[in-house]
């Protein structure tokens, strides 16, 4: 069998390429491998930027192999991995940017996986749903995640009756940044990735800190970790060499050279 899981690296981005015929579905050996890129991707500092896409056409992942949990005896409730299902929703401390270029089927322990990069890029024919209900289970993050996303009654349709979206109704709600033609899905994936290697790591690291952490917390008080530096990536920030390169590089008009430290 091929790897179920394609990787390119080119500078600092990383594409990650969910490859199982014919659904891109996940079981639990994929979703541990998938844990084990993206950790790596975290603790890589040579790389900047992440893109998540699935191979072929139909499908950019359907989720959960209920194929493989009835045939190998997967359990919905087994070990993941270090990420969590898809390596992504709960790895812990991933403060670099990630895209997800939605290229068709949606749905599931997909949407999960795409709600948990930073920006959703969707092909015109992609759909969406969270059809878990059908099977008598809980799209667990999803439930946890969507609703704060979307409005929470277009959360709630979709969770409590499992009904699809098209793209151009996702982006409506919001949890799809741009809505492409497939021929330009991945050229354009490229274009963002390639956009947010040239800013500043440390700045990035900051955003998704405080974006996570503040979720759970008042704004008062998120503010005062801010400005105490009780945010690790703030503290880091705010001591580098990259603080004084931007403010340098303003100063003398220039594009600054972000080195990450």
């Amino acid at each position: 069998m091929s790897d179920p899981i394609r990787t390119r690296h080119d500078g600092g981005v990383l594409e990650v390429v969910i490859d199982r015929p014919k659904a891109n579905a996940i079981d639990l050996a994929t979703s541990r491998a998938l844990g084990l890129i993206f950790r790596n991707f975290r603790d890589d500092p040579t790389l900047r930027v992440a893109i998540v896409s699935g191979a072929g056409e139909k499908f950019f992942c359907a989720g959960w192999d209920l194929k493989a949990a009835a045939a190998a005896g997967d359990a919905v409730d087994g070990d993941y991995g270090v990420g969590g299902f898809g390596g992504l929703q709960e790895l812990r401390d991933l403060n670099k940017p990630v895209i997800c270029a939605v290229n068709g089927i949606c749905c599931g322990g997909g949407l999960e996986i795409a709600l948990s990069a930073d920006l959703i890029i969707a092909a015109e024919h992609a759909t969406f749903a969270l059809p878990e209900i059908r099977s008598g289970t809980v799209a667990d993050a999803a439930s946890i995640k969507l609703p704060k996303r979307i409005p929470y009654h277009i959360a709630m349709d979709m969770l409590l009756t499992g009904r699809w979206l098209d793209v151009h109704e996702a982006h409506r709600w919001g949890f799809v940044n741009e809505v492409l033609p497939a021929e330009r899905l991945m050229e354009r994936a490229w274009e963002l990735a390639r956009l947010l290697e040239r800013g500043p790591p440390l700045v990035y690291a900051a955003i998704k800190e405080i974006v996570r952490e503040a979720e759970g917390s008042t704004f008062q008080t998120a503010m005062n970790k801010i400005t105490k530096r009780q945010f690790a990536t703030v503290d880091t920030l705010y001591s580098s060499e990259d603080q004084l390169e931007g403010a340098r590089a303003f100063a003398e008009k220039r594009s600054p050279i972000w080195k990450g430290k």
